[in-house]
């Protein structure tokens, strides 16, 4: 029996492709590549810092994925700026399907187990019009573990009482997916980008730039599809609003 449903964030239930507007407006031209190395480099420093056992908190991973993107591409904001365009992290907008999906899971109890901060998810879920959708967030900030570590998934049973296999974790992200069915929930997996039209916008780039891929097509490439670690998700499907038919499955 599903008794939660339990959604990644960034990703997930928020567009971390609707920086674009604020990092295109701080850099007009570079909004595109600044998107998307800030989110891969967000991710990667999440990971380098759990294998170091150095742990900062997803604000400041945040911040310093986006130091290193512009300093990389040779961009140097004012300190107020860099603050404006960090902040774009805690409005990000929640996918179109969300609400609706979330308000279709009355029955069953909804919460969201997130890499951010708690600071980042008071302001990201509670500016949102997901909270009232919403049990409660957990951050991994307890565990000073990013996900995919087992231990931030075992925040779950901790704080909400129910055991992997009453759980559906539901996340876009590979990483995420594999990090959650290694630790033993039921995991479904939602499909942001198709892998047939990735494949689309890889042969078009190839032919209209002589073989080199937009950062928006590198970044879907490496960070939508399902990771090849043989842990796959035990549902897939195109949108949240799809998840109503597992409730009623149990």
């Amino acid at each position: 029996m599903i008794k939660a449903f339990i959604f990644d964030a960034y990703g997930t239930l928020y567009d971390v492709q609707s920086v674009a507007d604020v990092t295109d407006r701080a850099f007009p031209g570079h909004g595109e590549i600044i998107t998307q190395i800030w989110r891969m480099k967000q991710l990667e420093y999440s990971w380098l810092r759990s294998l170091m056992d150095d742990y900062r908190d997803f604000w400041t991973v945040t911040r310093e994925a986006l130091a290193y993107t512009l300093g990389v591409l040779g961009l140097s904001p004012t300190a107020t700026l860099f603050d404006d365009i960090a902040e774009a992290y805690n409005r990000l907008a929640p996918y179109p399907d969300a609400v609706a999906a979330l308000g279709g899971l009355s029955g069953v109890r909804r919460a969201i187990l997130s890499n951010g901060s708690p600071q980042m998810l008071d302001a990201l879920v509670g500016g949102s019009a997901l909270r009232d959708l919403i049990e409660t967030t957990i951050s991994v900030d307890e565990k000073r573990a990013f996900k995919p570590d087992p231990r931030a998934y075992e925040l779950v049973e901790e704080r909400l009482g129910v055991k992997p296999h009453e759980v559906v974790f539901v996340s876009s992200n590979g990483f995420d997916i594999a990090g959650a069915k290694r630790f033993g929930f039921r995991v479904a997996r939602i499909v942001r980008v198709p892998q047939a039209a990735l494949a689309q916008d890889i042969a078009a780039d190839m032919t209209r730039t002589a073989g080199a891929l937009r950062p928006a097509t590198l970044y879907k490439a490496l960070r939508t599809q399902e990771e090849a670690l043989g842990h796959a998700p035990d549902f897939v499907v195109s949108s949240l609003a799809d998840l109503s038919r597992l409730a009623v499955a149990g």
